[in-house]
């Protein structure tokens, strides 16, 4: 006798995937960003998130070695800074 599968009620598979319910959709896509990302972000220059990302709190993440090594952000401490620039 062939075994049915079960459905998930109200839950689509982007559903059990998405970061938010810790599902393996979980990645570094999601959760880091680069360099070119912030500054496109933010509306300023790759050199300016360079200079200033200490000064704003962001702690980058160096993958790689050398001058082609690649520096990423967590996003969620690009947000947390924006917000906290918020003029009230």
């Amino acid at each position: 006798m062939p075994v049915k599968p079960q459905s998930l009620p109200d839950q689509t598979r982007s559903d059990i995937d998405s970061p938010r319910r810790g599902g393996r959709g979980d990645s570094v896509e999601h959760v880091l960003m680069d360099t070119s990302e912030v500054a496109a972000m933010l509306n300023m220059s790759t050199s300016w998130v360079y200079k200033e990302a200490s000064k704003l709190g962001l702690k980058g993440y160096k993958l790689g070695r050398g001058r082609n090594a690649k520096i990423l952000y967590k996003k969620a401490e690009v947000f947390k800074w924006l917000e906290q620039q918020r003029v009230h």
